[in-house]
């Protein structure tokens, strides 16, 4: 959802700010006074190609900064179909102002400057970024409702999840069962290319693994081996030296005239002292602890010196299998984790091939098994599509029909696809058409020509996903275009039932529409302090929304016009 945008510099706008309510947020003016300036600024902030001829008159670049609050924790499955927070997760809107006060999602600060030669920056959270993740970080949570480029609903893709969202939990059981089976036969169908493609190996891809095989096999190292090996040749290797240095030792600590002797003539000229003064005694027991310290020591350094051994013959052996090893490692090295799993690898691929009869019939009957079991869950959620998509179909139509489109209706076409085509997301293709009336050939959404008319069957789809809907926040430009009367009225009231699922921003020329807002924004145009036309932006205050809204019933704000406005607004707020 959008918190704040700020403008600076572009077309006709020195410098704005919007800060749209929770719910619906209405912008109203006269008819060139620059409402589409800020849809161009929203443009710019969902990653648009900048275009220099924006940059305001005598400046020399444009600035759009907006905070946006984003789920907390997106998830983006093969499909597209993410995991988004609950909207009661956000507080309630404050009474004053409606503005967001999110809670379960995280905030985003995203700016676009572009220059007056068309060059352009941008920064994510104060850190230097791509246009391409400007488009796929903020780009998915808005709808410009009119702008067909803009629109999630024109877009084929998202149709299907589209409808199973809707459909809930009806098809969340099938979707998984489906998901699941499909992700088995695609495990199948690797097993058996890989069965395949062993089967086939050339002769000397597969002499070269026997090869393999049989060098490792002949040395058969263990795990953990090579390391006990080095520990050991590093003390056979240096027997001598090991037992030269330990009997060293042994020899000061215990010899005549050692370290314990010493030690012992120390501790009886303290004894004979401590007949005069008792504090002598503590420092005899002292040595004495010490003297059995090195006692331990000498003892075991004569026990290690008696157990060096000098065996040539056992020395030669280990040499041996070390060099064994180390030419393993030269070989399939560097580590002996390596080798084991390049023996793993040899031994598999001969045995593929020496049983490569058994192991593709095998592989066979594995991916038989899974694409029936495929095809029983791809039934299951065809059945449960189809059933839903004529309920979805005329959900949306009875939405047109409050709008008065005629007899126009939506048209969810659901078809199979062939085996080859299927994805992760089913065994079917979805999509939405547009039927202008009775008897007349439905169309892709994509092909509707007037823009009045896509954001009215958006707006009816979008009331019917509600919060199930992947799209935060919409922004209607033209869905009153040709509006009025009784229309205008239905129009304003499935615009507040969308606000209720959605941050709706809708530019309007219709009273009826405008007091339904819970934050009213009033565009003008007027004269800057340098002679030059600027557009300004301002938010009205309670008190001034009558003077605006009779001016949009009359062209001017009249007594009768006045008290009109006043009574639609008291109306409004029920």
């Amino acid at each position: 959802m959008i918190d704040e945008i700020q403008v600076e510099n572009l077309a006709l706008i020195r410098k704005a700010a919007l800060e749209p309510a929770r719910g619906l947020t209405v912008l109203t003016g006269e008819t060139g006074a620059g409402k589409t300036a800020l849809l161009s600024a929203l443009k710019l902030l969902m990653g648009e190609r900048a275009d220099k001829g924006a940059v305001r008159d005598g400046e020399e670049a444009l600035s759009v900064a907006g905070r946006f609050y984003l789920a907390a924790a997106p998830s983006q499955p093969a499909d597209g179909l993410s995991d988004r927070p609950d909207r009661s997760a956000l507080d309630a809107p404050n009474a004053a102002d409606g503005a967001l006060r999110p809670d379960a999602e995280r905030e985003v600060v995203a700016v676009r400057r572009v220059t007056a030669d068309g060059r352009s920056r941008v920064t994510i959270d104060g850190r230097m970024a791509s246009v391409g993740e400007l488009a796929s970080e903020v780009a998915p949570t808005v709808d410009l409702c009119g702008q067909h480029e803009h629109q999630q609903l024109m877009k084929p893709a998202v149709h299907l999840r589209m409808l199973d969202a809707w459909a809930g939990q009806c098809m969340a059981g099938p979707r998984a069962a489906y998901e699941e089976a499909f992700a088995r036969a695609q495990e199948a169908a690797s097993e058996l290319a890989r069965v395949l493609e062993a089967g086939a190996a050339s002769s000397a891809k597969l002499d070269e693994a026997r090869f393999t095989l049989s060098r490792i096999d002949a040395v058969d190292p263990r795990e953990g081996e090579y390391d006990e090996l080095a520990d050991e040749l590093a003390k056979v290797e240096n027997a001598e030296a090991l037992a030269t240095a330990t009997d060293a030792a042994h020899q000061a600590l215990s010899g005549d005239g050692g370290a314990l002797d010493a030690l012992g003539e120390a501790v009886s000229a303290l004894d004979g002292a401590a007949r005069y003064d008792g504090a002598l005694a503590s420092l005899a027991s002292s040595l004495r602890e010490a003297g059995y310290v090195l006692e331990d020591v000498a003892r075991e350094a004569r026990d290690y010196r008696d157990g060096v051994e000098f065996d040539p013959e056992a020395l030669a052996q280990r040499q041996e299998r070390m060099a064994a090893l180390q030419g393993l490692l030269r070989a399939y090295g560097p580590r002996m984790a390596d080798v084991l799993a390049r023996r793993e690898e040899a031994a598999d691929l001969v045995s593929l091939v020496d049983d490569a009869a058994e192991r593709e019939r095998a592989a066979r009957r594995a991916l038989d098994a899974a694409e029936e079991a495929l095809a029983d869950a791809a039934r299951a959620l065809a059945s449960v599509r189809e059933e839903a998509a004529p309920r979805f179909s005329r959900a949306v139509t009875a939405q047109m029909a409050r709008l008065e489109m005629g007899g126009a209706e939506l048209v969810c076409d659901v078809r199979p696809l062939a085996r080859e085509q299927w994805t992760r997301a089913g065994s079917q293709a979805v999509e939405f058409l547009f039927r202008p009336g009775a008897g007349m050939q439905a169309r892709p959404l994509s092909r509707i020509a007037s823009g009045g008319e896509a954001s009215r069957v958006t707006l009816a789809a979008k009331v019917v996903l509600g919060a199930v809907d992947e799209v935060d926040t919409l922004v209607f430009d033209e869905v009153d275009a040709g509006v009025g009367g009784s229309t205008a009225v239905a129009l304003a009231d499935v615009l507040a039932d969308l606000a209720r699922t959605h941050q709706v921003i809708v530019v309007t020329h219709l009273a009826q529409v405008a007091v339904r807002g819970a934050a009213h924004y009033v565009v003008r145009k007027a004269e800057g302090d340098d002679g030059m036309p600027e557009t300004d932006l301002r938010r009205l205050a309670e008190e001034e929304r009558p003077t605006e809204i009779a001016r949009m019933l009359s062209g001017d704000a009249t007594e009768a016009s006045l008290a009109h406005a006043r009574e639609m607004l008291a109306r409004a707020r029920g």
